[in-house]
């Protein structure tokens, strides 16, 4: 946990040291967490949801430490074969109650440690029961304690709808992973879990919050909106098949987020593979899940449901390779929708280009001035009539894999040293 624990004070019916480690360890391996500014209004109380102003603190390594990251119990009695906290795990079990993760919030807020709270909890008793302890714990947060800092809490599967609706009411953000990407997965690793459970309160949430709009009153309910999580390598679901999920649940449940974690094998069952996932895996899922969110992509045009994401390449340069027909377009004409295609051209770059070339004739000069990644985007645009690229498509695959092998060394590596952080202590 912490370094900070020791200079924490538990006295006064705050929540026990040993209980704080168990709760706290047990909640790292969901990565669904990341904080985001949900614009809930402060009404003379501690906290603040909005992303500036927010209190940030940091582990030796210099990881940003942004929300308490807790469980309210790790006794579970669903027995996912995958999670560290099943029912037959041999672990130490503890429980927390409303109050203990109130005051441990509030305490670590006042100590700057936290800007808010990651809760979930395992399945405590029964669905229903587990609920009620998070939701009394976030209505108690709001209203006892003035907290109007940054709140996600995590939904139990097969909880009653109206202590779903209760939750969001309290909370800037909720969700409900999947884990799984398939029913037949499902079944298999975790047998007391359905999708319909888990897609149910997604799509209501989803429901009430777009409601809730239409009236006037988006802060009120969900004003963070939903995520969720996707383990990968844990089955044998193709990247393609992962895809259409995330992107039909971005479509009906209006998702803010996929996330997908790379398995780690924290408990052994015959069942699960042995080794952990390549963390390159999980890293052009992301990737590609960009491309769906903010470029206009489709999951079927980045790959097949039957197979899995090129690893040489990123999703997007690999497909441009397989569209060459596409291919050269001339910065100075082409359309916006295109322009997003081009390796090496992003978001910004592309509304910078469009503004620009209505005053003049845009050169390669140009684009590098605009941050253009030329040693991608030559291969694939004209400037002015110029070309720069390479001249046939096995070339420009091998010039864009090298470029890859060189500038995605680093970042492969980061993504590696966060995969393993999740296996370690924080």
């Amino acid at each position: 946990m912490f370094d900070f624990l020791s200079a924490t004070c538990y006295n006064g019916g705050m929540i026990s040291e040993e209980t704080l480690r168990i709760l706290t360890e047990s909640a790292k391996y969901d990565v669904s967490c990341s904080s985001s500014g949900s614009g809930r209004v402060n009404a003379g109380g501690l906290g603040n949801g909005m992303p500036d102003g927010c209190c940030h603190s940091f582990t030796p390594d210099g990881r940003c430490i942004s929300l308490l990251k807790i469980l309210l119990s790790n006794d579970c009695v669903f027995d996912c074969k995958y999670c560290s906290s099943r029912r037959s795990a041999d672990v130490r079990r503890a429980v927390a109650t409303p109050e203990e993760i109130c005051r441990l919030t509030v305490a670590f807020y006042k100590r700057n440690y936290i800007e808010g709270l990651f809760l979930s909890s395992a399945v405590l008793r029964s669905p229903n029961y587990a609920m009620e302890q998070l939701v009394q714990t976030v209505k108690l947060l709001r209203t006892r304690y003035a907290f109007y800092g940054y709140i996600h809490l995590k939904g139990i599967p097969g909880a009653d709808e109206s202590l779903v609706r209760e939750g969001a009411r309290y909370a800037d953000r909720m969700s409900y992973n999947i884990e799984l990407p398939s029913e037949e997965s499902l079944k298999l690793l975790a047998p007391q879990k359905s999708r319909q459970a888990l897609l149910q309160p997604m799509r209501q949430l989803s429901l009430e919050r777009t409601q809730f709009c239409r009236e006037g009153r988006r802060g009120r309910f969900l004003p963070a909106g939903q995520t969720t999580q996707m383990i990968v390598g844990a089955s044998p679901e193709r990247d393609g098949q992962i895809l259409r999920l995330a992107q039909g649940l971005y479509r009906t449940a209006q998702l803010k987020r996929v996330y997908y974690s790379s398995y780690i094998p924290v408990v052994h069952d015959p069942h699960l593979p042995a080794v952990s996932s390549p963390a390159l895996r999980e890293h052009r899922l992301y990737q590609a899940d960009w491309l769906l969110r903010f470029y206009g992509f489709n999951a079927e045009e980045l790959v097949s449901a039957e197979d899995d994401l090129c690893m040489e390449l990123d999703p997007k340069c690999a497909w441009a390779l397989r569209n060459m027909q596409l291919f050269p377009v001339e910065v100075n004409r082409a359309p916006t929708e295109l322009l997003l295609r081009v390796p090496g051209i992003g978001a910004r770059s592309a509304q910078k280009i469009v503004a620009a070339r209505r005053y003049t004739t845009l050169t390669f000069e140009h684009l590098k001035k605009m941050r253009v990644v030329l040693k991608r985007a030559r291969h694939f645009l004209t400037a002015d009539g110029k070309f720069y690229g390479a001249k046939n498509e096995t070339a420009i695959r091998g010039l864009l894999a090298a470029g890859e092998r060189a500038d995605g060394a680093q970042q492969l590596d980061l993504f590696e040293t966060a995969l393993t952080a999740r296996t370690g202590e924080l």
